[in-house]
């Protein structure tokens, strides 16, 4: 595993890079066939490319499912090296979340019957999943549960809640004039800036869970011309489906405050809530399979970040996160993985994956 990890890191696959992230393909694809006996299909979407291994000839019963695309730009592997040392492994994209996508393949791999069994790869989630959103969800149609290997929280928990994202971009038209002749004459878009960050800061309600936070802002072009434009962004955070509706509509009924202004808004919901309760049964279900192999009693996290769990729980689909490796610093130059808690972990997806299986087929 470790071997098969290493070939992953080592081939960096930075998500906007079409031809890096078909190398880092090919690699996982090798990888895939020489564990399962058979390639993957292939699917190459506007560039991006995604793997999907499926078993049997009835309806797929359980999907895993991960993503080998990064958020590390070419280069990485310079400042920071692929390395082991003692009980930790490290490399750019190791836990978030390569090492998940090996250890669904080996997972699998050990199953003595895969019939009803998918695993799909995708090339674009740290992206938000733009391109594969369709075929995600198109694979978990109809499935009794979606394991997502994406790497744990913190001390090893399963993700059991993710809240929902959702991206806007409020746009300004306001008027050009001389700040100092004749500033009068002009409509200032960044004095209806303010106003607008302020009225969107005010849709967040911390006892719901539910951050609204502005983020990038622009706006004017000189120091000394009322500015006739600018813009900022918006990141949202929900618990519920309820949430995410509510601020989307106090978003679109966002008004001018200052005259002779024009706001736009742009965006919408990115991904639905996984909510409590889709997760429930099936946290339930990998407790009881973790005491039968003996591992530690599992915990579990409810998390702001999102992944393509959240496309799964939407659809319906019982869907349990966090599933893959065990370490931290995702995203930073901190990133880890804890070699021993591998073939653990990978062994309760795949226990977890075959007791799922035993119940779909009585």
């Amino acid at each position: 595993m470790l071997d098969d990890i290493e070939r992953l890191v080592t081939r960096e696959s930075p998500s906007a890079d079409h031809a890096a992230v078909a190398a880092s393909a090919d690699t996982l694809a090798r990888i895939g066939e020489r564990l399962l006996g058979a390639p993957p299909d292939r699917i190459v979407r506007d560039g991006w490319t995604h793997l999907c291994w499926r078993f049997g000839r009835g309806p797929a019963r359980v999907l895993l499912l991960g993503h080998h695309d990064t958020v590390w730009p070419l280069g990485s592997l310079t400042t920071h090296p692929y390395t082991v040392e003692g009980d930790v492994l490290r490399g750019p994209g190791c836990f978030d979340m390569k090492a998940g996508a090996v250890m669904a393949l080996h997972a699998v791999a050990a199953l003595g019957d895969r019939a009803g069994v998918t695993i799909l790869i995708t090339g674009d989630e740290e992206l938000g999943s733009p391109n594969s959103r369709a075929l995600i969800e198109d694979e978990a149609a109809g499935c009794a549960a979606a394991l997502v290997l994406e790497a744990s929280a913190d001390g090893g928990a399963l993700k059991t809640e993710r809240k929902g994202v959702s991206l806007y971009q409020v746009r300004v038209k306001g008027r050009a004039a001389h700040a100092g002749l004749e500033p009068e004459r002009g409509v200032n878009a960044t004095v209806e800036l303010a106003h607008q960050i302020l009225a969107v800061a005010g849709l967040a309600d911390a006892e719901r869970g539910t951050s609204v936070t502005p983020t990038v802002l622009s706006a004017g072009t000189t120091a000394n011309t009322v500015p006739a434009d600018g813009r900022f962004a918006v990141d949202v955070r929900v618990r519920s489906a309820a949430e995410q509706s509510r601020v989307d509509e106090r978003m679109r009924a966002l008004e001018s405050a200052v005259e002779g202004s024009v706001v736009e808004v742009l965006g919408s919901p990115n991904r639905p809530p996984m909510e409590a309760e889709s997760s429930a049964a099936l946290f339930a279900r990998a407790q009881k399979v973790a005491a039968t192999l003996g591992l530690a009693p599992l915990t579990a996290a409810a998390v702001g970040g999102a992944s393509d769990g959240n496309f799964t729980a939407g659809a319906g689909v019982p869907t349990l996160d966090g599933l893959g490796a065990v370490g931290g610093g995702a995203h930073a130059d901190t990133e880890h993985v804890r070699i021993g808690e591998l073939p653990g972990r990978t062994a309760l997806v795949s226990a977890l994956v075959a007791d799922l299986l035993t119940d779909a087929r009585r």
